[in-house]
């Protein structure tokens, strides 16, 4: 009844370097499967140009079709992740013990967090690429803790989950710290890993935030703060033009919901994403190629008791909350701290716990690009509008290239932020 592991996770590599990698899933399904596949390929650094999927509430079929951002894809390490997430396919799914997960759709076993210590002469984009480092030996980063010291040294403190799940193993650790070693060369001066202790539950909470800075970063209407450069302006102006229509009349037992809203990184998984939050299922759906750089999806959805949403009240939060993703899925602001400059980046985090892959990435890409040097650096969660947040709060050095003493050049900052965060 079930089928073979090896065809439950197809990659097929295209022929022609301009066409996409088509990979088809076809397992057993359960509550979030299809975010937890977005999640990962989004932490792989892959853009899905297409998707088409649909799933009877027991066994699922998904295609996707996928760009790769940069040149180095490990596509066999990519399969082995994928089919970690699927359920077993080789009882038959009517065996599919649906309890084995958290409720959300993840599995009740946590990767182990370990504690990287990093000691290091500083240096423009050091951080960055060390990050760029443990993206590519799939690391995943959880916390992080970055300290400048008068001497010019930078501790970089990163705990770390391994997505091979191989970090209890000494190869994997002694082959991390010598690729790390190697890599960073003379700026490197020790290198520590080891499984984390109870430092990591300090480091969760981040300190508490000033109010007028919490009110401005967590609140929805943020966006008309923000837009006050030219290109922004004129990013947000499209933006709002993202609309999500509910249709009860095609289909006897499903809600359609048609949504069109520009193209941007990781949308899917953020609709996927609130999807898991709202604990909707959607049976059917395409998620079409871009088109002038907009997008259009249609999804079949009920709700979990497998009922259509036909109550209007439900129906305008779902509506409302999709169009908050599609518009507005991060927050970025500047602050003072004292006399220094602060950037803040924030993002919801999903209601399994888990937090967006790769936005330490970005954004210390976009600063490293601005030639901005960072004092220190540190992720943490923080709980706001009935939501929790992943913040990332960067303190920086002012430098002669990039002054940050002027409004034109903070608007720039948040600008060059923002749109490597949404992949524009």
């Amino acid at each position: 009844m079930g089928i073979p592991s090896e065809d439950v996770v197809l990659i097929q590599l295209p022929k022609d370097p301009s066409e996409p990698t088509v990979v088809t899933v076809n397992c057993p399904d359960k509550p979030g499967l299809g975010c937890d596949l977005c999640r990962t390929l989004l932490e792989f650094g892959l853009s899905i140009t297409r998707a088409d999927f649909s799933t009877d509430g027991r066994w699922c079929y998904i295609v996707f079709w996928l760009v790769p951002n940069s040149c180095k894809i490990d596509w066999e390490s990519l399969k082995n992740r994928l089919l970690s997430m699927c359920p077993s396919c080789l009882v038959p799914f009517f065996y599919f013990n649906y309890q084995q997960g958290d409720g959300n759709g993840s599995s009740t076993h946590s990767s182990s967090v370990y504690l990287l210590k990093l000691c290091c002469l500083d240096r423009k984009g050091l951080l960055h690429d060390v990050t760029k480092i443990l993206s590519e030996l799939e690391f995943s980063i959880q916390r992080v803790k970055v300290m400048t010291t008068p001497d010019g040294r930078v501790m970089d403190l990163f705990f770390i989950t391994d997505g091979m799940e191989l970090l209890h193993t000494k190869k994997r650790r002694d082959d991390t710290k010598e690729h790390l070693i190697a890599v960073l060369g003379i700026y490197c001066i020790s290198c520590e890993l080891q499984l984390a202790g109870p430092e990591y539950e300090s480091l969760k909470a981040l300190p508490s935030l000033p109010p007028a800075v919490e009110e401005e970063l967590f609140t929805y209407e943020l966006a008309s703060k923000e837009a006050s450069s030219k290109e922004l302006k004129s990013d947000l102006m499209t933006l709002k033009k993202a609309s999500v229509t509910v249709d009860n009349w095609l289909s006897p037992a499903l809600t359609l919901l048609q949504i069109q809203c520009v193209d941007q990184k990781g949308l899917f998984y953020d609709i996927l994403r609130t999807s898991k939050d709202f604990d909707f299922q959607i049976a059917h759906g395409r998620f079409s190629s871009s088109v002038k750089g907009y997008r259009n999806l249609d999804l079949f959805i009920r709700q979990a008791n497998g009922k259509k949403i036909v109550d209007p009240k439900h129906q305008n939060v779902l509506c409302s909350r999709l169009k908050e993703e599609m518009l507005h899925p991060f927050r970025v602001i500047i602050v003072n701290r004292g006399p220094d400059t602060e950037l803040l980046v924030a993002n919801p985090v999903e209601s399994s716990g888990k937090g967006r892959p790769r936005v330490f990435y970005d954004v210390t890409l976009a600063l490293k690009m601005l030639g901005i040097c960072i004092f220190s650096a540190e992720i943490g969660r923080h709980s706001a509008s009935d939501r929790q947040w992943e913040v990332y709060r960067f303190l920086l050095d002012d430098s002669h290239e990039f002054p940050l003493t002027s409004n034109q050049a903070r608007n720039q900052l948040v600008d060059r932020v923002r749109r490597i965060l949404m992949g524009w």
